[in-house]
């Protein structure tokens, strides 16, 4: 059964796939921020607004809050480990710090090498002056310990060791990371959707490539990878900051590209770009061509790699898509 949760910042949404669409909504008014899921180990994880962490075990069916010392989480992340039943929980917050948890979120350590990294102390987010925080977490599903993590504003960071030491942004590297992809079949692969636009690197990190050609905004929210072909992309993209997250005057695009090929708009099937915020996008590596997007009018479905779309017939709770999607994840049970 195929599973997608999404985090937003009224409710947090368990949609389940049977003879119907269902949805359910759990932890009201908590201000989700993130979302991860550890399909191996059966646990969900929720980062909140001041309210700390929250985890599942049984599928999003219920939640309990977890023990972390840290009260406005940002973003999470889980790198998968098959053999052990379960991976590695990791953490970020505002103000920008970091946490890896080996034993699914019980206990907690803070990797403190990240925030004296030399670029730290350029690192700030306008809106609310004199604060930044860690907006992604991507870890490698490749390569045991290594992730890739977003500040913002102000750089993608490395780490190959589950963050005990860090490589600091790159000159050529985006600066505005708002969400981060990698591919199971692509080592060393990574796409990023910034502020600044839409970036590759096919080194894990150490070198970029900006790739606009197409795009005709600029400003890069989501971004997620067709989990069969490494080489389609699907972004959500708008002018700017200021229309991409409040539903009062949004305008978000979503585009695609394949191989070798430019950016081209796919509305088909999504709501019109007014009034519509900026898409988070979701895979599962056993749906090849298979794209989910959530956005503040439900839940979209592409089975054709992101050409078309199709709303799924979900009956949502009244007022949960007020706003803005922080996070969306799909797993099967």
């Amino acid at each position: 059964m195929t599973t997608i949760v999404i985090a937003t910042p009224h409710a947090v949404l368990v949609v389940r796939q049977g003879p119907e669409w269902t949805v359910d909504a759990h932890l009201g008014g908590l201000k989700a921020q993130a979302v991860a899921v550890d399909e191996f180990g059966g646990r969900l994880y929720v980062g909140t607004s001041g309210k700390g962490l929250f985890r599942s075990v049984d599928g999003g069916r219920s939640w309990q809050e977890a023990t972390f010392p840290h009260d406005d989480i940002t973003a999470v992340g889980v790198q998968d480990n098959v053999q052990k039943g379960g991976g590695v929980v990791y953490a970020g917050t505002s103000p920008s710090t970091f946490w890896r948890s080996p034993d699914g979120g019980d206990n907690w350590q803070e990797m403190t090498a990240m925030v004296a990294l030399p670029s730290a102390s350029e690192w700030s987010f306008p809106p609310q002056p004199h604060t930044h925080h860690v907006r992604w977490i991507e870890p490698d599903p490749n390569v045991a310990g290594k992730l890739y993590v977003a500040i913002e504003a102000g750089a993608l960071l490395r780490a190959e060791d589950g963050g005990q030491t860090w490589r600091d942004r790159v000159p050529d590297g985006p600066y505005d990371t708002h969400t981060a992809a990698t591919h199971h079949e692509a080592a060393g692969r990574v796409y990023s959707a910034a502020g600044d636009g839409y970036y590759e690197s096919a080194d894990g990190g150490q070198s970029w490539s900006r790739l606009m050609d197409g795009l005709q905004h600029r400003y890069l929210v989501g971004v997620a990878v067709d989990p069969g072909d490494a080489d389609t992309v699907v972004v959500s993209a708008a002018r700017g900051p200021s229309v991409s997250y409040h539903a009062s005057g949004a305008e978000a695009y979503v585009y695609r590209k394949s191989a070798g090929g430019p950016f081209e708009l796919v509305m088909d099937g999504l709501p019109p770009a007014e009034g519509t915020v900026a898409s988070q996008f979701a895979t599962h590596v056993a749906e090849s061509g298979v794209f989910y997007a959530a956005n503040n009018h439900g839940l979209f479905r592409s089975e054709n790699a992101g050409r078309s779309w199709q709303a799924l017939p979900i009956d949502w709770p009244e007022g949960v898509f007020r706003n803005r999607v922080n996070g969306v994840v799909v797993f099967r049970e």
